[in-house]
This record gives C-alpha cells, sequence and structure tokens, in this order.
C-alpha cells in the first residue's frame, strides 16, 4: 500500500515499485503510473491503486465425474494485472485519501472470477472423465484445461488480467472410495511382497538343501577315505606281522640249525671223547693185566686218594699201620694189639684183630 503522510491541509503521497497510482482531479488524470509521488488535497482528489505483482491463488474444490463419483482437486493460480488503467476502469481500486486503504476489495472480486472461472472448465472436463481415468492423467488434463481456459476467457482479457500459470497439486477421490481403491493394489502389492518373500524361502531352502547335500557327499566321502585309510592300515599292519613273523621264523631257523649244529658237534666231540677215553682206559687195562697185585692195589689206592676230599688231619694208628703193612706184604697173620699201661694216655687197643682175607678190607 502507499504511504500517506499529512501536513496541515494537505496529504502526501508516496507509491511503491509494485504499485500502479492513478490520480484523478475534477475527472482529469493528474498523475499516473509507478513509484509515484506528489502532493494532494483530500476533498479533491480521487486515487486508484493498482497492485501490478504475481499473486497467487489457492484454489480447492470439488467436482463430479461421468461415474458420478466426488473429485477434490487441489490447484493454483498465478495471475496478475496486465493493464491497470483498464484494470481501474473495470474494478473499484480506489484508496482513502486519509488513510490510504481500500474502500472496496477488488483483489477478493478478482480472486471470484479467477477461481468461478478455472471452476467452470475443471468441471467440464470431469464431467465427461470416468474417475478412473481422472486419477490417472486428471492432474496434467485438468492443468492444460484451467489455463486454456483462463488465457481465453475474454472477461478476464477485457479486465486486464493475465494468467501467468496454473499448478494442479492434486486431484483426489473421496476418503471411503481412495481407500477402497487403494485395496486391490495393497492387496497386490502385499501379494508381489509375499511372493517374493515365498521366492527367497523357496530359494534358501533349496541353499539350505544343497548345503546339506554338500555336507552330506563331503561325510560320505570322508567315511570312504577313513575306509580305506583303516583298510590300509590293516593290510600294512598284516603285513607288518606277516613280515615280523617270518622274520622271527628265519631267525628261530636259524638258531635252530645253529642248535643242532652246535649239538652234532658237540656230540661228534663226546663221541670222540669217550672214543678216546675208551681206548685210554682199555689201554690201561691192558697195562695192568700184566702188573702183580701189589702195583694195582697201589694205582687203586693213588686213583682213590685222588679222587678223595681233601684231608686237613690224618691220624694213623699203630693197627692201621700194622695191617697196612701185612696186606702189602701179602700175609694174612693176625695182630693182636696189646692193651696199654693204665696212666699212659695213649689211644685204647682195638678190642679185635684186623685182618686181610681175601684181598678185601674189612
Amino acid at each position: 500500500m502507499a504511504d500517506i503522510s499529512k501536513v496541515l491541509f494537505l496529504r502526501h503521497l508516496r507509491g511503491t515499485p509494485t504499485a500502479h497510482i492513478q490520480h484523478l482531479r475534477r475527472g482529469r488524470v493528474v498523475h499516473e503510473g509507478i513509484g509515484q509521488t506528489f502532493w494532494y488535497r483530500p476533498r479533491t482528489a480521487v486515487i486508484s491503486e493498482i497492485p501490478l505483482d504475481d499473486r497467487e491463488l489457492p484454489l480447492l474444490f470439488h467436482a463430479p465425474t461421468r461415474d458420478f463419483q466426488d473429485i477434490a482437486v487441489q490447484a493454483t493460480v498465478t495471475f496478475r494485472i496486465a493493464d491497470p488503467a483498464i484494470a481501474a476502469s473495470r474494478l473499484d481500486f480506489g484508496i482513502d485519501p486519509e488513510s490510504g486503504t481500500w474502500r472496496a476489495a477488488p483483489l477478493e472480486q478478482l480472486a471470484g472470477l479467477i477461481t468461478e472461472t478455472a471452476q467452470q472448465h475443471a468441471f467440464e472436463l470431469l464431467a465427461r472423465t470416468v474417475m478412473t481415468d481422472a486419477l490417472v492423467s486428471g492432474v496434467p488434463a485438468v492443468r492444460a484445461r484451467i489455463l486454456d481456459g483462463l488465457v481465453g476467457d475474454p472477461r478476464l482479457t477485457e479486465t486486464g488480467i493475465a494468467v501467468v500459470g496454473v499448478r494442479v497439486v492434486a486431484v483426489r477421490p473421496e476418503t471411503d472410495m481412495e481407500k477402497a481403491l487403494r485395496t486391490p493394489t495393497r492387496e497386490q502389492v502385499q501379494t508381489d511382497a509375499d511372493r517374493a518373500t515365498y521366492g527367497r524361502r523357496v530359494v534358501a531352502v533349496e541353499q539350505e538343501r544343497r548345503i546339506a547335500e554338500n555336507e552330506m557327499q563331503n561325510k560320505i566321502e570322508l567315511a570312504r577315505r577313513e575306509e580305506q585309510l583303516i583298510t590300509q592300515r590293516g593290510a600294512n599292519d598284516n603285513l607288518r606281522v606277516t613280515q615280523k613273523a617270518a622274520a622271527e621264523r628265519i631267525a628261530a631257523d636259524g638258531e635252530a640249525e645253529r642248535t643242532r649244529v652246535s649239538a652234532a658237534a658237540t656230540a661228534d666231540a663226546t663221541r670222540l671223547v669217550g672214543a678216546a677215553q675208551g681206548e685210554a682206559d682199555t689201554a690201561r687195562v691192558a697195562a695192568l693185566r700184566d702188573l702183580d697185585r701189589s702195583a694195582v692195589i697201589a694205582l687203586a689206592v693213588r686213583d682213590l686218594a685222588g679222587n678223595l676230599p681233601g684231608i686237613n688231619t690224618l691220624t694213623i694208628t699203630p693197627d692201621l699201620l700194622t695191617a697196612l703193612v701185612a696186606r702189602l706184604a701179602g700175609s694174612a697173620v693176625p695182630v693182636v694189639a696189646q692193651p696199654l699201661p693204665a696212666g699212659s694216655g695213649g689211644p685204647a687197643a682195638p678190642a679185635a684183630p684186623a685182618s686181610v682175607d681175601d684181598g678185601n678190607w674189612r
């Protein structure tokens, strides 16, 4: 809005860069244009202020379709006043000279005009369109129809209004109808999602089955190789035992052969020694056959003495010595022992005489 200041009975107006000011006095244009500044007298001045900036007009209306369904259209129309002189003559843009406010509501009248015109063109389009088509392709169709209708409307052109653009934000049905329309799609999407989930599960199960089969095959292969390993170990153990038994048998055979050879050698040696001993005994007997009896006895005593155990003390009594001498002499004269005198301390005499009979000791 313009800035108006007071100085006594005069008023000073200072316009804005986006407003067209028209000053009339006595029906004649005194000042007109953008960014005007001038003095005037309130009693004789008629001032109009026409905005020249772009204006946004939001639209929200309902329209029936061909199948008698209610459609809500949300749009925005951008417009501006292209010819302020014509607009000032068609609409009341006059302001109060004292306060600078509009006496009427020109922008509201202009908005109502644009809104009704846009709704009219949208109704004509949607009335020939079924709801599904309106929901699918309604946004560009409604936008184009409203824009063409507003640009080509003669009343707006004659008023000096230029439509810059039209934006359609949404074309939507009623809440219940929208929910009903969403249900099949939602069910289809849910079905596709379930199918994808089941597909993933099937793939996962198939993968798990393959993994299980691979693990089973691996276990079977490991068991088979373990069986081969056990069989090979058994064969190796059998071969080892067989070789060990063969080696032991060879060793036993060698030991037996050594024992046999040693026994044979020992037997041969013993046989030779026995034969030699027999020959020696035969020769000894043959040599002793021609000796006299006393020599034989002496040799016998020698041999006997050689085989007797060791004698630490030997006591020879006169009786034994006498008998021995007598035997050696070959006589059989009895020897009578005389008792020793009492108190001699010697050994007592034998009770019976010793004698030699047939060459045997008694």
